[in-house]
């Protein structure tokens, strides 16, 4: 049936819910690597040490969305734990390309599968794939294309490695090197922001931001008859309809996007538009339609209408240091006032909500499978990894992006407890930094953030898994890694994803480095 919606002409309308850039390693080419990759088992393991930081002060408090009435429903993990952290990989970002017909493709196979025995002989467990909306979905509503994962799962299936499944429901447009590598979000639903801006994030300059949705249209049937949630949901079921003959023996880990990135949070500080650079704290993202009336409404039911007309009006720019921003600060304008609690408790709550409602779905959904041990897998939920300007009293960086985050208030505590109610890990970045890799100006803390993060873990009894923010191959970053992963007082993490493959780890210079780190982890 043919229909016009937001000015769009969708050819296909839900009538009835149905639930049925890979760079060529030229290097792999020479029979001196592969000579190299052959005898990556001889290369000597890197050695042991100690890795201890102290926790930031926080309390509890509660969320302004979150419900009385929800009760924990945490799985309670085994007490003791082997020391082994599997090591997944991530495919390169340009692994998918498009041909001249605009239809996706494996680009390199052949490279790809000399790459992937290379890493099988190093050792590690298995390959995290991206699983792209604008892929699989990428020409009309419920039209799915699965045909590229088939043929990359069963490759990688028949190496011998496991799979960490990333289901993408962002643009990688923005923060992926050009070129074939790009992968928007799916065409009709580009179309349909053609003719209304508002289904994604704006700042409070209008400018918005088309890697993800808005959470603001999650209930809104804008989508040729779709929710956004629906839209979410039945791709998931989709997902799973293809490949549960995957489940327990080969997919042991399923990631669900929430965001940027994947990550839970807001486009608070947007990567390659010029708008936002490091260390700036960014700005709040919710002057869509969408949410403005949700916030308006919430306002209302506090009785403060007022509050409800636009986001803080004090809180700086993209690139402005917290010094000197009045929201930031402690006065009577600031984030401690009363408007300045209502409006992150608003702001981080709805956040929270969006990625409650998207789990439960895909909890629900995987529930058949976790009662039998072979075809169990774990469900993850990432969240980004804001460690700049964490040594303030107000974090400004975090309270932009979403987590209601300051020194007198833990604001990773209520989303480890929403993931708890699904059985699901928490998946946090930042496991190769030091608080020492930064200029002391930027009033960065990694070391703190991952602190925080393990007693919030272990206070909600959900598992970790951890992954490098940034490209390290040096012996030291790779040792943090294994710090952070492997001492004794780090039993939440349960395994590391390495961002990401690319010609660079098959250098020499840091194969040598890797091979050891990867021995040790898995040891």
């Amino acid at each position: 049936m043919r229909t016009v919606e937001n000015g769009v002409a969708c050819n296909y309308r839900i009538r009835r819910r149905s639930y049925y850039g890979f760079k060529e390693l030229g290097l792999l080419e020479k029979p001196q690597i592969l000579r190299i990759l052959r005898n990556a088992s001889m290369i000597s393991l890197l050695r042991n040490g100690l890795y201890t930081r102290c926790p930031s002060p926080a309390r509890n408090t509660c969320i302004f969305s979150m419900d009385a009435r929800e009760k924990s429903r945490s799985t309670i993990l085994e007490t003791s734990r082997h020391n082994r952290v599997p090591v997944y990989v991530m495919m390169p970002v340009d692994t998918f390309g498009f041909d001249p017909s605009g239809s996706p493709m494996i680009r390199k196979i052949k490279a790809l599968t000399v790459s992937l025995k290379a890493l099988k002989l190093a050792g590690v467990h298995g390959i995290a794939v991206e699983v792209w909306w604008g892929i699989v979905e990428r020409f009309s509503p419920v039209a799915y294309d699965w045909s590229l994962y088939e043929q990359l799962f069963q490759l990688i299936s028949r190496l011998g490695l496991k799979l960490h499944v990333d289901l993408s429901f962002h643009s990688n447009r923005r923060t992926s090197s050009g070129g074939n590598g790009d992968v928007s979000l799916p065409l009709w639903i580009l179309e349909i922001g053609e003719h209304n801006k508002d289904i994604y994030y704006r700042d409070q300059n209008g400018f918005s931001n088309d890697d993800y949705l808005t959470l603001g249209v999650d209930q809104l049937p804008l989508f040729c008859g779709r929710t956004a949630l629906q839209c979410y949901e039945d791709f998931m079921f989709s997902f799973v309809n293809k490949f549960e003959s995957f489940f327990g023996n080969v997919i042991e880990e399923i990631s669900v996007g929430l965001g940027p990135s994947g990550e839970l949070r807001y486009p608070a500080h947007p990567f390659g538009d010029g708008r936002w650079k490091f260390p700036g704290i960014g700005e709040f993202q919710c002057y869509d339609k969408y949410m403005m009336e949700d916030l308006r409404m919430a306002a209302s039911q506090e009785g403060k209408p007022q509050w409800g007309d636009k986001g803080p009006q004090n809180a700086g720019y993209y690139n402005s240091l917290p010094s000197g921003v009045p929201f930031f600060e402690e006065g009577e304008d600031g984030f401690l006032s009363d408007y300045g609690r209502f409006f992150l408790e608003w702001y981080s709550g709805r956040l929270i909500h969006h990625a409650d409602v998207i789990l439960a779905k895909a909890a629900n959904i995987l529930k058949q499978y976790q009662g039998n041990e072979r075809t169990t897998v774990t469900l993850v939920a990432k969240i980004g990894g804001i460690y700049w300007t964490y040594h303030t009293v107000s974090h400004p960086a975090e309270l932009t992006a979403g987590y209601y985050n300051t020194a007198c208030r833990d604001g990773y505590d209520p989303v480890a407890l929403m993931l708890s109610r699904h059985g699901a890990a928490l998946h946090v970045s930042c496991l190769e930094m030091r608080d020492s890799d930064t200029s002391p100006a930027c009033l960065c803390s990694p070391e703190g953030l991952l602190e925080q993060i393990r007693t919030v873990s272990k206070k909600r009894i959900i598992n970790v898994i951890g992954r490098n923010n940034n490209e390290r191959f040096d012996k030291t970053g790779l040792w943090q890694i294994y710090a952070n992963c492997c001492h004794p007082q780090s039993e939440f993490v349960t395994s590391f994803t390495f961002f990401r493959m690319n010609e660079k780890i098959f250098r020499v210079e840091n194969w040598t480095n890797f091979v050891p780190f990867v021995k040790k982890m898995s040891n």
